[in-house]
Parts: structure tokens; C-alpha cells; sequence
């Protein structure tokens, strides 16, 4: 079954490569990204996500998810409403071409959130998140599966439990709701921290 999601995923997401944009005139729009997520889309604040790096596909694709209500955020939806589709992928290809900072990892967590991340957990069918983030975190854009690395632990933590509490529910085939529901909040708070001084 979770091969069967997989292999969907992947369908779906090469079939998405119609979607590209300009990565130049995505920069002309940028401006008023900034305030949250940076100028080249690292963000200052933890609470925000680093976009930069994520990946084209897997940006359009949280974009046009939160012009349609597909993922709820009301701040994000203000903000794509009067975008076209032409500018959400112009605006994906700049942020997913810019390179994201890296964190640091909180050492008492390293072991567990590395084992996890690595390895999963095979006792409660957690899968290991490097099959679709890739052993550095740099995703794999062709699937539209985000580029997690050095994202801000407090970020992946808060949508970690949102996927947990069914609260995000724009992940294809409920591949995510289903990880991490079968994911302890000692785990989930561990990986969050690995992830950050991920690269």
C-alpha cells in the first residue's frame, strides 16, 4: 500500500513538470514574501517557514493549495488571492532555486531524531523519512516531496502535529497524516530538531 502511494506520488509529481516557472519574474513578486520568509526565502523567525530550496514543484503546489483552501492558513491565503497561475510558478521557481541556511541540531535529541530520520521506527511502522526527503534533506522536487534540511525545528514540529491531529490535510494519499500519526511527540520533537542541522 504505502508502495502503491509512493509510486502515485511520483506519477503525479513528474507529471507536474508542465508547471515551471520564471525564476526572474518570480523575483519581481517576491517583495511582499519577504516580510515572513526573507528576501531569498530564509526566514528569520522559527513560526515561519524557510521556503528557499523546497522545491519548485512542492511550493506550486502549497501555493495553489491555500488560493483553494486545500490547506488552511488564513495569512497565506490572503496573500496568494489575487496571484495567477503564471505568478505562483514563477514565484516557486525563485524560491526553490535560492539556497536555504542551515541550523543547528539540539545535541539531546541528535541520536533519536537521526535514528528516525534515517531508519524510522519499524516496532510502529514509522518509515524512514530520507525515502522521500532525501539523506541530506534536499527532497526530491521531480515528486514534489520538499526539501526538509535545515528547516526550522519549531516549523516541522507545528506541521508534524497538524498532519497528527488531521488539521493539514493536503498531503496526497494521506502518506503524511498516516507517518505521523504513528509517531510518538518524544519522536516527532526529536527529528524536528534533527532536521534542523540537517544538510
Amino acid at each position: 500500500m504505502k508502495n502503491l502511494a509512493i509510486g502515485l506520488m511520483l506519477s503525479l509529481g513528474l507529471v507536474a513538470g508542465a508547471d515551471a516557472g520564471d525564476a526572474q519574474a518570480g523575483k519581481k513578486l517576491a517583495a511582499p514574501c519577504a516580510a515572513c520568509h526573507g528576501q531569498d526565502g530564509n526566514s528569520a523567525a522559527a513560526s515561519f517557514p524557510k521556503i528557499a530550496g523546497l522545491g519548485e514543484k512542492y511550493i506550486l503546489k502549497q501555493l495553489k493549495d491555500f488560493k483553494s483552501g486545500d490547506r488552511d492558513n488564513a495569512i497565506m491565503k490572503g496573500q496568494v488571492a489575487a496571484l495567477n497561475e503564471t505568478q505562483m510558478a514563477d514565484l516557486a521557481a525563485f524560491f526553490a532555486g535560492n539556497k536555504r541556511t542551515v541550523g543547528y541540531a539540539a545535541e539531546d535529541k541528535v541520536a533519536l531524531g537521526e535514528k528516525i530520520y534515517r531508519a524510522g521506527n519499524t516496532a510502529t511502522g514509522v518509515p524512514a523519512c530520507l525515502a522521500c526527503h532525501g539523506p541530506d534533506g534536499s527532497g526530491i522536487d521531480a515528486a514534489g516531496f520538499p526539501g526538509l534540511g535545515g528547516q526550522h525545528a519549531d516549523y516541522i514540529k507545528a506541521q508534524l502535529v497538524l498532519f497528527q491531529e488531521d488539521k493539514r490535510e493536503n498531503d496526497a494519499s494521506k502518506v503524511m497524516r498516516d507517518i505521523a500519526g504513528r509517531m510518538s511527540n518524544k519522536e516527532v520533537d526529536a527529528v524536528s530538531a534533527y532536521i534542523q542541522g540537517l544538510h
